[in-house]
């Protein structure tokens, strides 16, 4: 095997730019926990507020849909605003780390 004094500016090309797309992902990270997306249930009944990183920040429930004779109805409704406020969350990442990464699946993240 032959030393090929050039492949090793390859080399080093191929790692700076994994290290910026690291910093690019990091300061992504940084910038999704401040977004915020909303989710409701019931024709607005329950809405449920999702930041970037997954995190529930809000949840409001109406006072009409309190009914203490029918609270798994409200379970229901808080629930399904709850799972779609995440889904759109985890989208919202999904789309980001696409833009960042160009497609390119990284594990881990």
């Amino acid at each position: 095997m032959k030393f090929n004094p050039g492949a090793g500016g390859s080399m080093n090309k191929m790692l700076k730019q994994a290290k910026q797309v690291q910093e690019q992902i990091v300061k992504m990270q940084e910038e999704l926990r401040e977004r915020e997306v909303e989710a409701s249930s019931g024709g607005g009944a329950v809405t449920v507020t999702v930041n970037g990183k997954q995190e529930i920040l809000r949840i409001k429930i109406k006072p009409e849909v309190v009914d203490p004779e029918d609270v798994e109805m409200l379970e229901d409704l808080v629930l399904t605003a709850v799972n779609e406020a995440v889904k759109q969350s985890q989208d919202m990442v999904s789309n980001e780390m696409a833009r960042i990464t160009g497609g390119f699946n990284i594990p881990g993240l």
